[in-house]
Formats: structure tokens, C-alpha cells, sequence
């Protein structure tokens, strides 16, 4: 009922099926011991719009037992979506399943302590699993011999249960009560067992207690949208002999860090059926919809409250689409325009080059006088003169990955932008590009100030020549806080440095800068009025900064000292084993 409820109630649901483009049969499939599998496969295909299953969503939380691991994986299923908990990696389809997590009925009656600040915990480990293979409960308890500070539970006896009405583990003689054991524990064990989907996962997240997963192949709950390396530590089942040793390498602060990530990602994902809907609804809409849209109030309040960086929906991985389009702004600059064009369609990974006209007084010049290149080249006419518009999601762009570049640009080689783009597609998360600049805290004026000074640490990679997702463009037209967007297009300035806010406070990391290239601009520009138009424009950007850090409410820049060079790079090889020779001249 919670779960027809909340979609009831979700901005998602129609009354009309003709409307619909998803439907959830209301059928309790939810724990595989109460479902009839025979009759419920007669049902499902007696549904009026079923169709093999095509456009339906199945929630199944509590799963089967190895081998099957999902219940409904025994229905007659057809081409339906799974929500369910527990999958494997040889069970998961990706383009259909949802992997969630086993909802926790000790999430309704919640009076566990462990994400508060208390930090003081008796245990470094607790198993407190009841189902464990019989091997691995061997190898636990001699690692229990070995080390006094690792906690392993059981099943207590019946005659114990018999007599205590609360959920209990015991060892030995010693029973502790459960889930309120796990708060005095640092780290907590989710050890594959009879059911790879277990409560433990969400009662450990619930108790501030780190998850260690030890589960090879387990798909986690909602890893499309969590960054588990942040919040759970992975160890391979062979392993596990090794579990102290490794455990006991992360530093306090790494501690605190992934405990404050597991109590926001708890509350805003675990804590109840609601938010599991609705994060299953959510991801599926991202599906459908790659780049929708989410206000900055959604990934921006949980960060805030628990003082991480966790958004909703980012690209983390490499896009399955090749290649990159070029995005050019320009405004009347024909013949540097044309030399860009010219550069950009060197590099083998180039799809599109797409010119941005942001002059609405004059027209771009006719099809004859462009550049003949061998890729398309599409130009779009612009309503106003706005920075912004380098930035918006184009229907013309069809790849993933966008190379913004200014029309006077011409100075890149395409060694450098091919290598620039396989850098992104290591890190298509992030701002990856050539011009870098970093913000410091200056003592005497109290305030941010914008350095353009060429040192090893950045903390901002400028797009005049910068790779970055499209998901990016979307975020920077419809979700961009406060007035930010309208400052940046009144003042014609610090589009670039936005842009570098918003990626920073999704993500929770620095750019990477590619290449050791200093200059961009024409070296010779060295007279009075230049320098004195500089000087104006270097405190309009360090306005800008403190802008931007007062409206977000931190200053989500991450400084670091890193830039990305070609393997080989400046190595005495000979050039036909080096695949970019034409990289980082100055």
C-alpha cells in the first residue's frame, strides 16, 4: 500500500494508461515466501495492457535464496522491469532491472543514536548476520581469536529466544540487542549468505556503522545514482583473511568522512518505502529521459545537512557514445572562427562542430563561405547576446561529451584536444581542459580572490577550451541556484567560473588540467590599455567568486596539484611509439 501510495502521490502517475509509458501492477510480490508463483504468473498475463511484460514494473524487496536470487525471477516475466533487491551481476539486466535495497522494519520505530556525532564506538568490526555460509562464519570466528576488536554474532538458542520479546545476537553466553549493537561498531559485515539482499546493509547505514561488502558480484542498491566507494568498503571473498589488516588502514578522517556519507545516503535513500519508490522512479525517468532536469534544491539540501557532496544523477562512467562535439561561441570573429573550425576537425574524435552566432545584428555569412571540413557543421542563430548561451543543451549535440571553445582558440593542436577528450572520457564527471586558474583566500580583504597566475595548483579549468558533459548544459539552463545565471549574462562575465561552481558542488572534485600549455591569448597584447582592461576584469571574476561562494553557502572549488600528461610524454622515444608527439608546446 506504502508503495501504490507514494506513486499515487509522485509527480510521475496518470489516471490515463493511454498516458502511461509505465505501469506497476498492484500484486504483492514483495517477499518470495507469500507469492504463489503459478498463479501469479496467470495473473500478470491476464493483465489488460501486459504485453510480455513490456512498460511494467515489478517490486520485489525481499528476494529468493542462491541460486535464484529474485523471486520473480521464477514468474513469468517476460520483458518486465525488476525493482528488486539482492541481484548478481549474472542476474542484473541493466537496461531493464533496478537493484534496491531490502527496506528495514527497524526503519519505522528508529531510535538508533549512530548518526549523530558521537564517533566513540566499542568494536572496529561486527558480523551480526545470522545466515552466513558455514565457511566463511569458520574463517570469522578464527579472525575473532586473532583480534579482540572484531565482534562476531549468531543466532541465539531458542530457549534465549523464547524468553526476550526484541530482536537479539548472541556470542557464546553474551547476548547484545539488535540493531542498537551495530552503533558501537565501526565498521559492519554484509557477507554473502543464503540471501544476497540482506536488512544488515540498511541497519548498519541507520547506525552510522561503514559497510563492508564482501560479496563478490552483488550489485548494490541504487548504484546509479550513490557513489558506494564513498560510503562502503569492498572486499573481494578471497579476501577475507585479510579483513583486519585492511580495515584497520583507514585513517580517522576517512572514518568520519564515510560514516557522514552513509547517514545521508540512509536518510535520503533508505529511511522508508517512500524513498525507495520514489528513487526507483527517479532513475527510471533518467532513463528515459537522460538529461532531466532536478532543482538545485533536491541535490543540494542533503549535501549541506550532513557536509557532503552526494547528487542524484552524475556521469561517472564513460558514455557508450564516441566522439565529441566542438561548441563554439562566437560573435563576429569570422576569420580566427574559421581557423578554430580548421583545428577542432583534425582530431579523429571530433562528431559535430556546432557555431553558436551570438549576434542577433548581423546574420551568419552564407554556407559558401565556411570552411569545407569533412564532419558536420551546424550553426545556430542565437535570440540574445548571452555568455549563457555557450552552455545550453542543444538538440543539435548528440554525444555526451562537449569541447567548449572560444572563436580565438587557434593555438591547440589536435594531438592535444584528442588527448583532452581521452582524458575526459576517464573522468567524464569532471571539468577536463587546457586554461587553468585557481581562487585563493586572501587575509587581509577576508574575501576569495581569482588568481590567473600560472602555478601547479588549480582549482578552476576555464571552458574557452575545456571538455565537459552535456548532463552539465542541462544543469547549468534549468538548475542553476540562486541569480547566478542572470548575474553572469548582465555583466557578460564568469560563464567559465559558473560553470566550475556548479561542477564542483556536484561532485565534490577538482578539474583535471591536460598539458603544460601557458599561453592562450596573443603575446603581444602587452600595452597599457590591455593591462589596465585586465586589471578590470581579473576583480570583476574575484567579485564573481565571492558572489557565487555566498549564494551556494560554501565554496564548493577543490584546489589540487595534478595536471594529465601522454604516457611517454618528453621521453626520449622515438616518435612512432608515441601516440601524441604534438602535445604541450609553448
Amino acid at each position: 500500500m506504502e508503495i501504490m501510495e507514494t506513486i499515487l502521490k509522485s509527480p510521475y502517475y496518470t489516471p490515463d494508461p493511454q498516458k502511461a509509458c509505465l505501469f506497476v501492477p498492484s500484486l504483492d510480490l514483495l517477499n518470495q515466501n507469500n507469492v504463489r508463483l503459478k498463479e501469479m504468473s496467470q495473473v500478470l498475463a491476464s493483465l489488460p495492457f501486459w504485453n510480455g511484460g513490456v512498460n511494467h514494473l515489478l517490486f520485489n524487496l525481499l528476494p529468493g535464496s542462491v541460486p535464484d536470487y529474485n523471486a520473480v525471477l521464477e514468474v513469468e516475466r517476460g520483458r518486465a522491469m525488476i525493482a528488486g533487491a539482492g541481484f548478481s551481476s549474472w542476474t542484473y539486466r541493466r537496461t531493464l532491472d533496478v537493484s534496491i535495497p531490502v527496506y528495514s522494519p527497524f526503519a519505522r520505530n528508529n531510535k538508533l543514536q549512530g548518526c549523530s556525532e558521537r564517533s566513540s564506538r566499542k568494536w572496529l568490526v561486527v558480523s551480526a548476520q545470522t545466515n552466513i555460509h558455514y565457511e566463511y562464519k569458520n574463517e570469522l570466528d578464527a579472525l575473532a581469536a586473532e583480534h579482540p576488536e572484531l565482534l562476531v554474532l549468531g543466532k541465539c538458542s531458542e530457549e534465549f529466544r523464547k524468553s526476550k520479546n526484541e530482536s537479539y545476537r548472541c556470542h557464546g553466553n553474551t547476548s547484545y540487542s539488535y540493531p542498537n549493537i551495530l552503533e558501537e561498531a565501526t565498521f559492519c559485515l554484509h557477507i554473502r549468505g543464503a540471501r544476497l539482499g540482506q536488512t544488515m546493509l540498511s541497519d548498519a547505514m541507520m547506525a552510522g556503522c561503514i559497510p563492508v561488502i564482501i560479496a563478490d558480484g552483488y550489485i548494490m542498491p541504487f548504484f546509479e545514482v550513490i557513489d558506494w566507494q564513498r560510503a562502503a568498503v569492498f572486499i573481494y571473498e578471497d579476501d577475507l583473511p585479510q579483513l583486519m589488516h585492511i580495515l584497520k588502514g583507514f585513517s580517522d578522517e576517512n572514518i568520519s568522512e564515510m560514516r557522514r556519507q552513509c547517514c545521508f545516503l540512509w536518510e535520503k535513500y533508505f529511511s522508508s518505502i517512500s524513498n525507495i519508490v520514489k528513487t526507483t522512479l527517479k532513475i527510471i525517468n533518467d532513463r528515459v529521459f537522460p538529461h532531466v532536469s532536478h532543482t538545485y534544491e533536491e541535490w543540494n539540501d542533503f549535501p549541506r545537512k550532513f557536509g557532503v557532496s552526494a547528487p542524484l544523477f552524475l556521469p561517472v562512467i564513460a558514455p557508450k557514445s564516441q566522439g565529441f562535439t566542438a561548441v563554439i561561441l562566437t560573435y563576429d570573429r569570422l576569420e580566427s572562427l574559421f581557423q578554430v573550425i580548421l583545428k577542432v576537425v583534425q582530431a579523429p574524435s571530433l562528431s559535430k562542430v556546432l557555431v553558436v552566432w551570438n549576434n542577433q545584428k548581423k546574420p551568419p555569412p552564407p554556407a559558401s563561405m565556411w570552411p569545407k571540413i569533412n564532419k558536420p557543421l551546424k550553426v545556430v542563430q542565437t535570440r540574445e547576446n548571452k555568455l549563457s548561451n555557450r552552455f545550453y543543451p542543444y538538440d543539435e549535440i548528440e554525444t555526451e561529451a562537449i569541447l567548449a571553445i572560444d572563436d580565438d582558440i587557434i593555438m591547440l593542436t589536435a594531438d592535444e584536444l584528442e588527448f583532452g577528450y581521452e582524458v575526459w572520457r576517464e573522468f567524464p564527471d569532471r571539468i577536463v581542459g587546457f586554461p587553468s586558474r585557481v581562487h585563493l583566500w586572501d587575509n587581509n580583504t577576508r574575501k576569495w580572490k581569482y588568481e590567473s597566475e600560472w602555478t601547479n595548483e588549480i582549482s578552476m579549468v576555464l571552458t574557452g577550451a575545456a571538455f565537459y558533459h552535456k548532463y552539465y548544459s542541462y544543469l547549468y539552463t534549468t538548475a542553476m541556484p540562486g541569480d547566478i545565471k542572470s548575474w553572469v549574462d548582465e555583466h557578460m562575465n564568469c560563464e567559465d567560473i559558473a560553470m566550475n561552481f556548479l561542477v564542483g558542488n556536484m561532485t565534490g572534485k577538482a578539474p583535471i588540467k591536460v598539458t603544460p600549455r601557458k599561453k592562450f591569448k596573443c603575446p603581444e597584447c602587452t600595452n597599457v590599455e590591455m593591462l589596465s582592461a585586465d586589471i578590470v576584469h581579473m576583480a570583476e571574476r574575484t567579485v564573481c567568486i565571492n558572489k557565487f561562494a555566498q549564494i551556494y553557502g560554501v565554496m564548493p572549488l577543490k584546489s589540487v596539484e595534478f595536471r594529465a600528461d601522454p604516457v611517454l610524454y618528453k621521453d626520449n622515444f622515438p616518435e612512432k611509439l608515441k601516440r601524441f608527439n604534438n602535445v604541450g608546446s609553448l
